[in-house]
């Protein structure tokens, strides 16, 4: 098991170091700074609800996945695992689940439930440890493994696989004439390293605005 000291966590505190370093070794993101300020946080809580929540958002809009997740921890009250695995697949289909997605999600409850993922010792692992645990897990892939990195746990150097809004952003940003595939991603967010999850917050935010 690796220390908490081999990472760093972003917070409101670190985010700015961050920035600083970005800025000041990229001219084409110190432009994105100084034109739409620093980004969000975009902190999410550590759990089980985080996770349904990103899985909802595979291939699909943030709107679409947040009025599914809505709807069904408005009738959970409080989203556990256990909870989720009291509702029937009529249910999940009411709440706007597909079949494949709430197989996906049962698939993580049971595994919680069943002990053979426990969440909670996630935070004391490295990025690669958490990411292998994860990813053990049916419908959960490096891109959810990384969000689920990136956003709950905080992890400081994630660049998300295939992230199709941080490709766009970074043609845009980086005046490519087509969208970057990913081996293209890593090179140029490469330099960006130790601080590659703030990278792709401050693209992320470009993105949206």
């Amino acid at each position: 098991m690796s220390s908490p000291s081999s990472f760093t966590i972003v917070s409101k505190e670190t985010i700015a170091t961050g920035i600083a370093y970005l800025t000041r070794i990229d001219s084409d993101l110190d432009r994105v700074v100084i034109k739409l300020g620093p980004p969000p946080l975009w902190a999410r809580e550590p759990g089980f609800g985080t996770l349904v929540h990103i899985i909802l958002e595979q291939q699909v809009s943030l709107a679409s996945a947040r009025a599914v997740y809505e709807k069904l921890t408005r009738t959970a009250m409080k989203l556990t695992p256990s909870r989720f695995l009291d509702f029937s697949d009529l249910d999940l289909r009411g709440f706007g689940f597909s079949g494949q997605k709430a197989g996906y999600c049962r698939g993580l409850a049971r595994a919680i439930v069943e002990g053979t993922l426990n969440l909670d010792t996630l935070k004391d692992l490295s990025d690669q440890e958490t990411r292998s645990r994860l990813i053990e897990i049916k419908g959960i892939g490096p891109w959810t493994a990384d969000i689920y990195l990136l956003m709950a746990l905080c992890r400081s150097d994630i660049w998300p696989v295939g992230d199709l809004a941080l490709a766009s952003a970074m043609q845009q940003v980086k005046g490519l004439p087509t969208l970057p595939d990913q081996d293209s991603m890593d090179t140029i967010a490469s330099p960006w390293k130790p601080w590659r999850a703030v990278a792709a917050r401050i693209l992320w935010h470009y993105y949206l605005s």
